[in-house]
Order: structure tokens, then C-alpha cells, then sequence
């Protein structure tokens, strides 16, 4: 239960937070207002086809990463054969048979002023009727258009070749998904290269599953799985797998080839259930019953992306050399799954980086020896696993969103600012997944925790701090067994001589890297911790005061600890620790080792600071943000005015150093930028989440102290380094794993997601939460 003083203050807490919340719904409601009008023409849902499902995905994507910023308008494409009601407003049919309908269309696009930009999705059989109407309806628009050529046919005769020259004038740019595909529009159409945005067909984030659960639960237990899957047609060349099968039998006979999907509408309207009568033939031709199953429907997604990470070996086996792209391959990536594929141009650009192999058209003589070989081969096929994982990242729908933005931004001149990054919903899935019954696990191989890295004071106590402020904000009690068990390793940690052992193994030993490296920084950061429960401890239940009490003994013993502090980063976070304390535990003690601890931070500054270096050390590492921020905090302790005059100036000094008006520039563990070095960086890698958030937290500390000052502005824009507003213009959070990648490298994502980059997300999301920024 929660004692009634707790639940006083969680009655005024919320009474204030509400009282701020009106006041800034006034004030932002005009800002929200303004939004990016899309009208996208595309096949789309309930019509089974890929472009459809493609465009559905892209329009969640787009409205998940910018929120009320943007809105979309549907012209779903249909014909007399198929056509759907739409009961919403927002969806309207486009019968592509009836030339009278792309005036129409047309008319009312042009005469939408909530419409600022048309989306296209464009392959050739979705207008073959009316391929002039088509034109027309092109040449008849008045805004931007952004057309997407699903396919790009090499060496076209002379009226295929005119028709996309034709297309390509009309049409403000052109997006295409392969470098292959680029090259045929430039090279044998003629298209100029600077119209065409090469954007990745978008993958599905998926968190891992255990292969071993989803085989059980699909009745797959002690079987190897093959799996290929779509809508199905004699494209999809399925017969190739089957007759690869026998050879792949003699000494594996647990294999099972799953083909997941229907027959593709069009298919069955024009020649029934022919195709798939003509494989279950075969099937029984070879006796292949018990190692050939049909999942005869149009998968649900999340039932399908399970299917696809239980399989083994995903078998692309298309025999159409012109197929630029496909949709069941991206998913297949997204799911790790190891790919054999034929060589359509997506695949070969794909799998140079060793996430699948390549074989012929229609040889299931070398499909079987390919299959043979992966097969007896666990380690490369967990090669090729991380390795399409690592493309995935990269091509997610999430990012493919990003590029798309930043496409419509160029179109849009006048309206490239309506376009706002979306605050992801709280998600702690990842946190809880990297708990176990002691506490945080330190690292995980992409985002699965990795029990043998063991646990460090370091990330429980920024579990701890994390928690704790989102204990504050939510009163969520599902943290309150995880906030116990972070204290609970803090004061386990605690060695009385000597402050905090830092290092744990997985056997829960100290190891000997605590001999062996500085524990100061890890010190400072524990009595932060410490501190950051001890500011909330009148908000928790009763039945968690003895934990209060014990806190409590922890902090007061380990305050001799504070005296041997040198650390500029160590003394910053025990400032921080001792402010947020005293909120609801007073120690004359305590605020007299602030002041100590303040008076050796600021002598560092003395020292090192000049007239364009004001700096507390002589360069720029990790972590800096916390320093500017414990002399603000200082200032709040004593009320001495030097030590706001040294926050304001190296805290400005920093965002001059690492922030412009595209974002931050996190210092790089590469390089520390040291004092007299040219100020222009070249991007070189080795930006990681913890300096990004080290930073937010201190520009919300500085914006409460300067409420009229650019500091919230800047909050928003560092933030927006989380969400793609990078270097390399790629997502680090995942939404949805709730984990946060471990840092930009020179060219890629690093997959990992580790508890300190996951928790320096999770504060940096809290911060914002608290200020409400619009980002």
C-alpha cells in the first residue's frame, strides 16, 4: 500500500503536472496543427498484392516517426474485377479501367488544400489499361509528385522507353530501391541522376524470439526448417525447392519446407488454384508429404515474421530476372533469417555483405549443395544471421521513413519545418529483459542480454536513477521490484574502506578489473543513485522503507569516500547525488562535502579555463555535460554566483563545441576533441547515447534556470540524435525492442544494445517527457 504521504504528494504532483499541461496545450495546439499533407495513390488493403502491403507499412512508418506532422490521404487503386468500400474517409477508390477517373482524381487532389505532396507507387501492371490516361493524370497535378518505380525493366523497346521518359519529366523525384535499378533509369532511359533517391525496400525491427519456443508452439519441435513465402504464382518458381528436396533428405530427413501464403488473386481469377494443384502434384510425385507443408492464407504479420524466425534457411527462388525488388526477401532479412536466393538485383546487392548466398534460375541442383552446406554449418549460418540483422537495421521501415521525410522536405520548400520527429511511447520491455533476479546485465549481443558479460555498479545505478524518475512521473508501481534490486546491487557493491566495487561476473564474484581501473567515475555515479532513490522515497510504498533505511546508511557511510574524488566526471555526479538527497534527506555533512567537492571542480576550471577555452580539462571526452550541469546545481546548494557564471559559460561553450542548428555532434571516442584543435570535424564515428543524454539532462537543468534562453530548443534538437537526426541518418533507438543501439560507428549502427545505451535513452525520453518539448 501506499502511505498517506505518498499519496499527498502524488494529489499535488498530478495537480500541478495538469495545471503545466493546459498551459502548454494553449501553446503548443497552433504548432501541432500544422501538418505535411500526403496523398498517396497505390494499391493498398483490403487488396492483396505486395504493393499494397508495402504501402500500409510505409504509411504506418511515416505516422509512427512524425506523428500529427504529417497526414495522409489514400487513392487506393482497384479495377472492375476488384474493387473495395472504404468506410473511411480518408481512403478513396481510384478505378484505374475508367479514364474519366484520373481527371477526377486529379481535380480533387489539386483542389485539396490539406494536400502539399503526392506519393506514387508505381508498377507497370497497376495502369496497363490506361497507360495514357495514367500520363495525363500526371500532367494534370499542380503540386510535387514523388513517384516510386516498383520495377525498372533494362534495354526497353522504344514505347516502354518513352513512357518512362514521359513519366520521369512529370514528376518532381523518383524513388527507386536498388543501385541496379538507378543505374537502368540513368544509363538506358535517360532519367537525370540527380531526380533519383535510391530508398531501401523498408524491414520490420523485430525483437528476438527463441527459435526453440516458436517451433514448439507452430508444432515444429526437432525439425529444420526451410520456408519461402508470398502470395503464390508461377513466378515464385517453388517447384525448383521441391525437386531440390530429395537430394536434401537423404541426410536430413528432418527437414521441413514450409511455402506460407495463397495464391495471388489476379492468379486464382484468371486460372483458378492451377499453380498450387500443379506443386501439391509434384509433391506427392516425389513423397514428399511428411517435409512439405502449404500455410494456405494471406499471414497475418505478426504470425508471419514468427514463421520467419523459426525457419533455418529462407529459400528465395524467384525465376523472373527483372524483379527488382521483393518484399519477401526484406522480411526474411528482418527476421535473420540465412537466404538463398536467384539473382534479382535486390538479392546481389544485398547479400555482398555475406547474409545469403546466390544461386542460378531454376537449379535445384545447386539449391540442394547450397542447402547441404549451410545446413552442416551452425556457425556460418549465425554468420549470415547477424549479418542481415545488420542490413535490416539500416533498410527498417523506421529509417525508410527518415529518407522519405527528408525527400518530401526538398519537394515541399515552404513546409520542410512541418515535418516533426514523434516522441516514442514509453517502452521498458528491453530495461526488464535485461534484469534478471540480481540486477542489470551489463551487455547484449543485438537484443539479447549476454548473462556471461555479468552486471557493473555503473548500469545499475543508472537503472536505478532511470527508474526512479520514471517512477516519479508515472507512479507505475511494476518498477518498484526493479528499483529494489538496482539499490539492492549498489549496496551489495559497497566496500566501507574503499567506496564501491564496480565489476561483477556472471558467477557474481568482483572480478579483478576492480584492482586493475579507476572506480572513481563508477563511485560517483552510485552516489547519484543513492541520491536519485532517496529524492523519491517519500512517494514509495510503506513496505519499502526498510530499503529507504538502508539507502540512507549506504549514502551517510560512503560519504569518505567523496574526499578522494579527483575526477572531474566522479565529482559531478556525487554534486548531483548530495542536490537530489536534499530534497528529502538533510545532512550538514553531505552539503559540506558539496561544497568541498563544488571548490575542486571549479579550481579545475580556474585552471584550465582562458579566453577561448572554458573548459574544466584541457580537452573534451565523454560524459561532459554533467560537469557544467553539477556547477548549475552547486549554485542552486549555496547560492554563489561564481558558480553560476562558470555553468553558463562552459555549458554555452560545450553546445558551441558540439551543437549547430542540425543537431549535436557528440565529441567521438575516436578523437577527443583537445583544446587548440581546428573546430571543423569531419564525422568519424564513435558517437555513443550516453553523451547525448548526458547532454539533455543538463539542458533541461540549464532551461529551468533559463526558461527564456535557446536551451529547451536545443534539448529537442539533441534528442532528435536518438531518432535519426545523425551523422548517418539512422534510428539508434528501436522501438520495437525498447533497447537503444550502442553508438554510430564510422559507417553503420552498432547493433547491440547494451544497458548503458539503453538507459541512457530511457533518461534522456524522461527528460523530455518532463519538458514536453516539441521535437
Amino acid at each position: 500500500m501506499i502511505n498517506k504521504r505518498a499519496k499527498y504528494n502524488r494529489r499535488r504532483h498530478l495537480s500541478i503536472v495538469k495545471d503545466k499541461q493546459q498551459i502548454e496545450d494553449t501553446i503548443t495546439n497552433n504548432i501541432l496543427s500544422k501538418t505535411l499533407g500526403v496523398a498517396m495513390v497505390s494499391s493498398y488493403p483490403p487488396r492483396e498484392c505486395g504493393i499494397a502491403t508495402f504501402s500500409v507499412d510505409l504509411e504506418n512508418a511515416m505516422k509512427v516517426r512524425y506523428g500529427s506532422s504529417i497526414s495522409f490521404k489514400i487513392y487506393a487503386l482497384q479495377n472492375t474485377n476488384e474493387s473495395h468500400d472504404y468506410e473511411n474517409d480518408n481512403i478513396v477508390p481510384f478505378n484505374t479501367d475508367h479514364k474519366l477517373e484520373f481527371l477526377k482524381i486529379a481535380k480533387a487532389i489539386n483542389h485539396c488544400d490539406k494536400i502539399d505532396v503526392v506519393l506514387i507507387q508505381h508498377e507497370f501492371g497497376l495502369f496497363r489499361k490506361n497507360e495514357d490516361s495514367f500520363l495525363e493524370f500526371l500532367a494534370s497535378i499542380d503540386k510535387p509528385i514523388i513517384l516510386t518505380f516498383h520495377t525498372v525493366l533494362p534495354e526497353p523497346n522504344s514505347t516502354l522507353l518513352s513512357n518512362v521518359r514521359s513519366i520521369a519529366k512529370l514528376c518532381t523525384g523518383i524513388i527507386v530501391m536498388t543501385q541496379t535499378s538507378a543505374n537502368f533509369l540513368v544509363q538506358d532511359y535517360g532519367v537525370e541522376s540527380e531526380k533519383i533517391s535510391i530508398v531501401i525496400h523498408g524491414t520490420h525491427l523485430v525483437a528476438t524470439t527463441d527459435k526453440k519456443i516458436l517451433k514448439e508452439k507452430y508444432g515444429l519441435s526437432h525439425r529444420r526448417i526451410l520456408s519461402t513465402f508470398g502470395l503464390l504464382g508461377p513466378g515464385k518458381n517453388i517447384e525448383t525447392t521441391l525437386y531440390a528436396l530429395p537430394t536434401i533428405l537423404e541426410d536430413n530427413p528432418d527437414v521441413m519446407f514450409l511455402i506460407l501464403g495463397k495464391t495471388h488473386p489476379g492468379l486464382v481469377a484468371e486460372s483458378g488454384e492451377s499453380y498450387r494443384e500443379s506443386l501439391l502434384h509434384i509433391v506427392e510425385k516425389l513423397n514428399l508429404h511428411s517435409n512439405v507443408k502449404f500455410v494456405n492464407n494471406f499471414i497475418p504479420l505478426n504470425e508471419l515474421l514468427e514463421y520467419l524466425q523459426l525457419t533455418d534457411i529462407y529459400i528465395f527462388s524467384s525465376k523472373d530476372p527483372n524483379q527488382a525488388v521483393s518484399g519477401t526477401f526484406a522480411y526474411a532479412l528482418s527476421c535473420g533469417c540465412p537466404i538463398i536466393s536467384t539473382p534479382i538485383p535486390h538479392a546481389i546487392e544485398v547479400l555482398q555483405n555475406g547474409s545469403g548466398r546466390i544461386m542460378a534460375f531454376e537449379d535445384s541442383n545447386a539449391l540442394s549443395k547450397l542447402t547441404l552446406e549451410l545446413l552442416n554449418d551452425n556457425d556460418e549460418r549465425e554468420k549470415m544471421r547477424c549479418n542481415g540483422l545488420a542490413h535490416t537495421l539500416l533498410s527498417s521501415w523506421e529509417n525508410t521513413a527518415i529518407k522519405l521525410g527528408n525527400i518530401f522536405k526538398e519537394a515541399v520548400c515552404e513546409k520542410d519545418d512541418f515535418l516533426r520527429f514523434n516522441l516514442p511511447e514509453f517502452n521498458l520491455q528491453h530495461v526488464f529483459r535485461l534484469t534478471d533476479d540480481i540486477g542489470m546485465i551489463q551487455f547484449s549481443n543485438n537484443d539479447v542480454p549476454d548473462i556471461k558479460s555479468g552486471y557493473t555498479l555503473d548500469d545499475n545505478s543508472r537503472a536505478l536513477i532511470a527508474l526512479c524518475e520514471y517512477y516519479e512521473l508515472t507512479y507505475d508501481p511494476f518498477v518498484l521490484t526493479s528499483i529494489s534490486k538496482y539499490a539492492t546491487f549498489i549496496q551489495r557493491c559497497q566496500r566501507f574502506e574503499s567506496g564501491f566495487y564496480n565489476y561483477v561476473n556472471d558467477i557474481l564474484l568482483f572480478t579483478a578489473q576492480n584492482d586493475e581501473v579507476n572506480l572513481e567515475d563508477a563511485n560517483g555515479r552510485a552516489i547519484w543513485g543513492i541520491g536519485r532513490f532517496l529524492s523519491i522515497a517519500h512517494l514509495l510504498p510503506s513496505n519499502m522503507e526498510g530499503l529507504t533505511f538502508s539507502c540512507k546508511e549506504v549514502y551517510e557511510q560512503t560519504h569518505h569516500v567523496l574526499l578522494g574524488m579527483h575526477s572531474p566526471r566522479a565529482i559531478a555526479f556525487a554534486i548531483k547525488g548530495i542536490y537530489f538527497a536534499s530534497r528529502n534527506h538533510h545532512s550538514d555533512r553531505a552539503n559540506t562535502l558539496a561544497i568541498e567537492l563544488g571548490q575542486r571542480l571549479r579550481n579545475m576550471y580556474r585552471h584550465h579555463n582562458t579566453e577561448d577555452w572554458n573548459w574544466f580539462e584541457s580537452h573534451l571526452t565523454y560524459g561532459n555535460a554533467v560537469m557544467p550541469e553539477a556547477m548549475l546545481l552547486m549554485h542552486t546548494l549555496t547560492g554563489e554566483n561564481e558558480y553560476l557564471v562558470i555553468a553558463k559559460n562552459s555549458m554555452d561553450f560545450l553546445i558551441r563545441k558540439t551543437m549547430d542548428l542540425d543537431g549535436i555532434h557528440v565529441v567521438p571516442n575516436t578523437n577527443w576533441n583537445r583544446e587548440g584543435q581546428n573546430e571543423a570535424q569531419c564525422f568519424k564515428g564513435g558517437e555513443q547515447p550516453i553523451d547525448v543524454s548526458y547532454m539533455i539532462l543538463a539542458l533541461e537543468t540549464f532551461h529551468k534556470k533559463f526558461p527564456e534562453s535557446e536551451y529547451s530548443s536545443r534539448l529537442s534538437s539533441a534528442f532528435s540524435w536518438f531518432l535519426g537526426n545523425n551523422a548517418l541518418k539512422q534510428i539508434i533507438y528501436n522501438p520495437r525492442t525498447g533497447g537503444c543501439h550502442d553508438g554510430l560507428e564510422l559507417t553503420n549502427v552498432n547493433l547491440n544494445q547494451g544497458a548503458e545505451s539503453t538507459l541512457s535513452y530511457l533518461l534522456a525520453r524522461l527528460a523530455m517527457e518532463r519538458m514536453k518539448v516539441l521535437i
